[in-house]
């Protein structure tokens, strides 16, 4: 039996089109994974994005144990959205695996995105992924 998979793009949109594109991609499990040379490696492969694929820029960004966040702003880019994550998951877990890690898999098979559609919205993502780190280390079962 051959299972198909849903997908979670809008079917009509072009993801090569000009703008802003919120991603969000977490590691296999959303185990704990990101500590130390990790986050160098991860944030090495961020950065060089932007040289590997003309017309994409990385605006914003987070690194947390088990997730990142990424705001990737598209200016006549020759390249699609799903073509920058797929090279930098594949990029990314190539170096892991260089540097020791020995799992199978380091990130999860998907990505969440959203496409940023005005200057107040990608105002409001930067301050979420800038706080993201802050409510990551609130343990609400303390508080209350």
């Amino acid at each position: 039996m051959v299972r198909f998979r849903k997908s979670i793009r809008l079917s009509n949109y072009d993801y090569q089109n000009n703008g802003a594109y919120f991603v969000t991609i977490c590691t296999v499990l959303n185990k704990k994974l990101i500590v130390g040379k990790e986050k160098r490696i991860l944030e090495e492969e961020l950065k060089a994005i932007e040289s590997r694929f003309d017309g994409v820029k990385v605006d914003y960004y987070t690194i947390m144990p088990d997730h990142l966040h990424a705001i990737f702003v598209f200016y006549k880019a020759e390249t699609s959205l799903a073509k920058v994550v797929q090279a930098f998951k594949s990029l990314s877990t190539r170096r892991l695996k260089k540097e020791g890690f020995r799992g199978k898999t380091f990130w999860q098979r998907n990505y969440y995105e959203h496409i940023i559609r005005d200057e107040n919205t990608l105002q409001k993502i930067r301050t979420y992924i800038q706080n993201n780190p802050l409510v990551d280390r609130l343990d609400f079962a303390k508080i209350y």
